[in-house]
C-alpha cells in the first residue's frame, strides 16, 4: 500500500494518499452534496451542497488520519516504529513495521484507532448542539458525528484485518500464550465476517440496490483477501523463525568489472549462465549491484554502448544484511524496500547475497516435508 502523494511527516512518520482515495473522495463528495445534504436540508442552494460535500470529505478524511494517527502514537509509544500512514479507498492504513512482542502491547495499538474515532464522534457531536440552528454548521457536524460513531464500532467488529480482530488476537494470545494461534483464530474470524459482508452484498443486489450491494460485497472481499494474507505472513514467519540469513545466503556471487557491456552480460551470464544477480567492482572492492531488473530496464537497443557500471545500482545506496540477521526481518527488509537481492556483508566485507528466491524456496521446502 504505498502512497503515490506525499501530505508531508507527523513524528518522523511519512503520510500519504493512494491513487484509490481520489476515487472515495469524489464518490463521497458527490454523494453528500447531490443525496444526503439536500434530503436532511432543503434550503440548501446547489453550490453550496458542492461545498459543503467537499469540506465534510475532507474532514471525513483527517478524522480517518486522527484515527491512524492514534494507533502510530501508541505504536511509538511502545517502541515499534511506523514506517508510513496511507489513505486509500477504505479508509486509512498505518504500516507498523514489526508484530507488538506482547499481547498487552497488542491490545494498546489496536484499541487506540476506535477510541479516537469513539472521541470525534462525540466532539462533533458537541459541535452540533451547539450549531444546530446554523445549517451549514449543523450539516457537516452530525455527518461527521455519525460517521466517526459508524467507523469506531465498524472497526471493532472482531475479525482480522479490522482493529477489533486485532483486540480478540490480543486476548486469545494472553490466555494461550501463542501468538500464531491467536492469528489463526483471529483471521478464522475475520473470514467469516468477509463471507458475511459478501452475501449481505449479494441479498442487497437482490433487491434491487446494486451500488450498495457492490460495495457490501467489495468490503467482504477485501476483507477476506487481508485475513488469508495474515495467516500466510504468519506462517511464513513461523517457518523462518530461528533461521539466519547466513544459513540460505549464497556465498557464490559473481563479481564483473565495472566496464562490461550489458550485451556481453546477457549473452554470456544471463542467457546461458541462468545467472539473475551481480556484484560490480574489481578484488575487495565494491562498487554496487546489478540485477537482471536493472538490465531488463535498459532498452535493448542500449546493451550495446551501456556498461555494468552504467547501470548498477551504487554500493552506498544498497540496503544490506548481516550473516546474523533474523531470515524473516531480511524478508521484510527486501519488501519495504522493493528488491529481490540483498548484499550480506560482515564488517567491511562482502560474504555473500541473500535472494527472495532463496527464502521463499526454503519455505515451500519446509512445506512439502510437513516441517
Amino acid at each position: 500500500m504505498e502512497s503515490r502523494v506525499s501530505l508531508g511527516r507527523i513524528w518522523g512518520i511519512p503520510i500519504g494518499l493512494h491513487t484509490s482515495w481520489f476515487i472515495i473522495f469524489l464518490l463521497l463528495t458527490f454523494s453528500l452534496a447531490v443525496g444526503y445534504f439536500p434530503n436532511e436540508y432543503d434550503n440548501l442552494s446547489a453550490p453550496a451542497a458542492w461545498l459543503l460535500g467537499a469540506i465534510t470529505s475532507i474532514l471525513f478524511f483527517g478524522s480517518v488520519l486522527a484515527h491512524e494517527l492514534a494507533h502510530a502514537w501508541v505504536a511509538l509509544r511502545n517502541g515499534i516504529p511506523v514506517r508510513s500512514i496511507t489513505l486509500f479507498i477504505f479508509g486509512g492504513v498505518a504500516q507498523i513495521e514489526r508484530e507488538p512482542h506482547t499481547p498487552g502491547a497488542e491490545f494498546r495499538i489496536a484499541i487506540a484507532g476506535p477510541v479516537m474515532s469513539l472521541a470525534l464522534a462525540g466532539l462533533f457531536y458537541g459541535l452540533y448542539q451547539i450549531d444546530q440552528p446554523v445549517a451549514y454548521l449543523a450539516a457537516p457536524s452530525i455527518y461527521l458525528a455519525r460517521i466517526n460513531l459508524i467507523l469506531g464500532l465498524f472497526n471493532m467488529i472482531p475479525g482480522f484485518p479490522l482493529d477489533g480482530g486485532r483486540v480478540l488476537r490480543a486476548i486469545v494470545w494472553k490466555f494461550t500464550g501463542n501468538l500464531r494461534r491467536a492469528t489463526r483464530i483471529a483471521a478464522g474470524v475475520g473470514q467469516l465476517v468477509a463471507f458475511g459482508f459478501m452475501a449481505w452484498g449479494v441479498l442487497m443486489l437482490l433487491s434491487g440496490q446494486l451500488f450498495n450491494g457492490l460495495w457490501i460485497m467489495f468490503i467482504g472481499w477485501f476483507l477476506q483477501n487481508a485475513a488469508v494474507s495474515v495467516v500466510a505472513q504468519s506462517d511464513i514467519r513461523e517457518a523462518l523463525q530461528g533461521v539466519t540469513v547466513g544459513e540460505l545466503m549464497s556465498r557464490d556471487c559473481l563479481l564483473i568489472p565495472r566496464d562490461q557491456p550489458l550485451s556481453d552480460l546477457v549473452h554470456n551470464r544471463i542467457l546461458r549462465g541462468g545467472n539473475r544477480c551481480f556484484m560490480v567492482g574489481s578484488g575487495d572492492h565494491m562498487d554496487g549491484m546489478l540485477t537482471l531488473r536493472d538490465v531488463a530496464a535498459v532498452p535493448q537497443s542500449e546493451w550495446d554502448r551501456l556498461t555494468a557500471g552504467e547501470v548498477m545500482i551504487p554500493w552506498s545506496d544498497l540496503s544490506r544484511v548481516a550473516p546474523r540477521t533474523d531470515l524473516y526481518e531480511a524478508l521484510r527488509q527486501m519488501d519495504e524496500k522493493n528488491v529481490a537481492q540483498l548484499p550480506v556483508v560482515e564488517g567491511n566485507q562482502l560474504v555473500g547475497v541473500l535472494t527472495r528466491e532463496q527464502v521463499l524456496r526454503y519455505v515451500r521446502m519446509r512445506s512439502q516435508l510437513g516441517v
